[in-house]
This record gives structure tokens, C-alpha cells and sequence, in this order.
């Protein structure tokens, strides 16, 4: 498993990532003071992560738009593929009527700005692993700008541990949770009848489940590149949380990993509850060559994973 995460390397990643960041305000866009610095640089972080890397220069650089809007919709040949993961009806015409009708109410284009040499976006990616247990890692997460956390994973009561500071959260209709007026909804649809679902969700007489005009759709064709690009075809479909740590090097200029893997005795449970199989399984996800492709990033110090010892 990752080696890194002793409490002295967390507070001195603290303290670099906090002299570092800024105030995030509902959006991917973190600026730093006007200074003078080097136009040729992606981004003002000590490190930016395209930098010196061909192989991930070219796999970043070979990633569809990761999010729909009305600009950059779905080829029928991505839809065909994303049709065939999950059980349900519909065809293309009907998946862009239905998207058609979700921009109506939702942006139609997404809150992410390019990378600039004068910001430097930090990223804690938050799984639910049990790991997190005992970790101490609650201010550390904080302290980055963008903290992107998955489907249910609660923060209250576990605060010292996971942090309580939520910019993002990915979910789909069945891990939904209703999020806070200020939390950005990243939405995975894995079927139509997923976004048919997210539609009922800003109908006028519904109890919102998030700021509408907070909310981004993941693009389908980016799974199929993720599953593709980086698994190299293994496994059905990606997982979750590897769709969201790839989605977060097309966003973050650093990224940082919390909460994913087994715990400390080996089992695989979420820190807010516990699963009493142990033997666990990944089911149609290529766990194995997720598990490879992140230890692959953290040795290139593309992603810093931390897991508690």
C-alpha cells in the first residue's frame, strides 16, 4: 500500500499548501496576488503537474472536455459505449433532449477556468475509506482550496479526522445526499435514466437537492477515456473514486489523495460505517490496475497520497 502519511509529512504539507492557498469562492478559480511570474508556467504552485512528464503530458492532454455543457455535448459513438454500462432504456435522441432541458435550468457551461501562472489550485480528494479513522487529518484537508469528497461520506462528528469543508461533492442518484447552498454538485450519470433522475430534482415544487447553479455533469465520453487511457480497457467501467482522482488532474494543479485503500488491519470499510465481509470485492472495476496506476502517480509526484500508519 502508499507509504506516505506520518504526521510530520502531513504538517509540513499543511503548511506549504496553506501559505499556498486562497479563499475558494464557488468556484475552481483560486487567484494569488498579482506578481511577477513566469508566463511560460501552467501554474504559480512550487511544482505544476504537467510539468517534466511527456507520459502524462499526453495522457492529460488526450482527455475529452470533462464536463457537458451546451457547447460540448456527447458523440453518438461515446453514447453508444456509455449505453452499454448499466441497464436502462433511451436512445441518443432522447439523452440530448433530456439534456437540452436540464440546461434550461442548470449552467450551461461549467465553473472551471484554465490554468493560469498566477493561481495555484490545491485539491484534497476525500474518499470513505476507514483508514481515515484516527488519522488526524481533518485540518489538512481543510487547508486545501478545493476539497472534493464522494457520494454519502458525512463530515459532522468526524471532523478532527475527515475535515468539514466541503467545495465539491460527486454523487449519483443512488449515494444522493442533499447538499449545503454552497456545495458544487459533480454529477455521474452512468444511464439515462440517471439524468432523468437528476432532472425531477429541480422541478419547481421539489426540495432541491443542490444550488442548480452550482451543478456540473460529468461528460460521459470521459469515463470511456478514463476507462481507456488509464485502465487500458480493464475492468467494465472505472470506479468512482478513480474517475474522480482522474478528473481532479484535468482541474487541480496539486493534488492530494485522503481516504482511499483498506484500513490499518487490512479491511475495507467506510469510516462511517462498518462492512462485516472482509473479503471484499470489486465487482466490474478493475481495482488492481486502479490500485497500480495511482501508486504509478505518487511515485511520479503527480498525486501525493496519504495513508495514516
Amino acid at each position: 500500500m502508499y507509504r506516505l502519511g506520518r504526521r510530520k509529512k502531513a504538517a509540513s504539507t499543511l503548511l506549504t499548501m496553506m501559505v499556498a492557498s486562497v479563499f475558494l469562492l464557488h468556484s475552481w478559480d483560486v487567484s494569488l496576488p498579482h506578481t511577477k511570474l513566469s508566463e511560460s508556467r501552467d501554474c504559480a504552485c512550487r511544482k505544476c503537474l504537467t510539468e517534466g512528464d511527456p507520459w502524462f503530458q499526453e495522457m492529460i492532454s488526450s482527455s475529452p472536455h470533462p464536463f457537458l455543457s451546451k457547447d460540448h455535448n456527447t458523440s453518438e459513438n461515446d453514447f453508444k459505449w456509455w449505453r452499454r454500462l448499466q441497464p436502462g432504456r433511451g436512445n441518443f435522441k432522447h439523452y440530448n433532449s433530456i439534456l437540452d432541458k436540464l440546461f434550461e435550468v442548470i449552467p450551461p457551461t461549467p465553473g472551471v477556468v484554465r490554468p493560469s501562472p498566477r493561481r495555484c489550485r490545491t485539491c484534497a480528494v476525500v474518499g470513505n475509506s476507514g483508514n481515515l479513522i484516527g488519522s488526524h487529518y481533518g485540518s489538512l484537508i481543510d487547508g486545501h482550496d478545493i476539497v472534493i469528497r464522494m457520494n454519502k461520506g458525512p463530515t459532522e462528528g468526524f471532523e478532527a479526522d475527515v475535515g468539514n469543508k466541503t467545495t465539491h461533492r460527486v454523487m449519483y442518484p443512488h449515494s444522493a445526499v442533499k447538499l449545503d447552498n454552497s456545495s458544487r454538485l459533480v454529477f455521474f450519470a452512468y444511464k439515462i435514466n440517471d439524468l432523468m433522475w437528476l432532472q425531477k430534482q429541480f422541478d419547481p415544487n421539489t426540495d432541491r437537492i443542490a444550488n442548480k447553479d452550482l451543478v456540473m455533469i460529468l461528460n460521459p465520453a470521459f469515463i470511456r477515456y478514463v476507462h481507456e487511457a488509464w485502465l487500458q480497457k480493464k475492468g467494465h467501467y472505472p470506479s468512482t473514486g478513480f474517475i474522480t482522482i482522474a478528473l481532479s488532474l484535468q482541474i487541480c494543479d496539486e493534488v492530494s489523495i485522503f481516504g482511499f485503500g483498506a484500513d490499518k488491519r487490512g479491511s475495507w470499510n467506510h469510516y462511517f460505517e462498518k462492512i462485516k465481509k472482509k473479503r471484499f470485492k470489486t465487482g466490474q472495476h478493475a481495482g488492481n490496475q486502479e490500485h497500480t496506476v495511482i501508486e504509478k502517480l505518487h511515485s511520479k509526484e503527480k498525486i501525493q497520497v496519504f495513508v495514516p500508519q
